[in-house]
């Protein structure tokens, strides 16, 4: 493929599309600029609200593999990528998961978190490295994000991925992305053209934030780590967390606070454990047992 093919492709993206009518952006009162920034998440909206489907059979769909011991593994180059780090950071505090249970594998690796290493995203076999590197195997689910839908960093990837029997998703903000086909599941939020053409960390990167935050939470709803809306499994590793957790335990159980901070000193600070003491009428040691290989707080209790 000659870079005049490869511009042209590139060109047609909606991403890629520059909007006549903010040519004069610049000239604008700072007030209409902040207008028209905040006008633009109508369109993640609505384009978030068109993917909801998609969305609903990814959660399903990478529950079932992490319901069988798998992992959840992120694949994306700049800012997706580092959208998908955070999103990997964040769930072992706030679900109380092992932190390899959720890793994101970004292009250009740790050095790109924190600073543009643009060239990366360009080097396919760099993620099919990274994906033997961790062991992807059947019981995992691979989630690809380019907003494009074309960065060989994810397309590559997620064809490595399907190969290794992977479940596959892909998140993209062109419809007919490239990598949607490369996945079982598509996701295709398309935003649009941008304020500032071209610069997907805006919409684009908008409605991968909300996509990534809602397919991770509902796939731990899914997974027990949850007790109706209340964050059971939260690790509570500082004093305002040590205080969510005594506050989860009195609005799940009814108990008053010297109860609950009774069931927690005997759970050694474990939310989940302290619960299930609590609504069972059982020890710490027997609450932990019916808590074994993942069961949530409602298997737990036989329901």
């Amino acid at each position: 493929m000659n870079d005049g093919v490869r511009d042209e492709q590139l060109a047609a993206l909606t991403t890629e599309s520059a909007r006549p009518e903010l040519a004069d952006l610049d000239l604008r009162p700072t007030h209409e600029l902040v207008r028209l920034m905040l006008d633009e998440q109508r369109a993640v909206d609505a384009a978030l609200e068109a993917a909801a489907g998609s969305l609903e059979r990814a959660v399903d769909a990478v529950a079932h593999r992490m319901r069988r011991g798998g992992r959840l593994l992120y694949l994306g180059a700049g800012t997706p990528g580092r959208l998908a780090a955070l999103d990997a950071a964040e769930c072992p505090p706030t679900f109380g998961l092992d932190p390899g249970r959720v890793v994101a594998l970004i292009a250009g690796g740790q050095d790109a978190l924190g600073g543009a290493r643009e060239d990366a995203e360009d080097h396919g076999a760099d993620a099919v490295a990274s994906l033997e590197a961790v062991g992807a195997g059947p019981d995992d689910a691979v989630v690809g994000i380019s907003a494009s839908g074309r960065t060989p960093y994810v397309l590559e990837g997620l064809r490595a991925a399907r190969a290794l029997g992977c479940l596959t998703v892909a998140i993209a903000n062109n419809a007919g992305a490239p990598i949607s086909g490369a996945a079982e599941v598509a996701i295709e939020v398309v935003t649009g053209p941008e304020v500032i053409a071209g610069s997907t960390r805006l919409k684009a990167g908008t409605a991968q934030k909300v996509v990534l935050n809602a397919l991770s939470t509902l796939v731990m709803v899914r997974l027990g780590r949850t007790f109706g809306n209340l964050m059971v499994d939260v690790r509570p590793g500082n004093e305002k967390l040590r205080d969510r957790a005594h506050r989860i335990v009195v609005e799940a159980t009814g108990a008053s606070t010297t109860a609950a901070g009774s069931a927690l000193e005997a759970a050694d600070g474990e939310t989940k454990v302290a619960v299930v003491m609590l609504l069972a009428g059982v020890d710490a040691a027997e609450a932990r047992r019916r808590l074994s290989d993942g069961a949530g707080v409602r298997e737990a209790l036989g329901g």
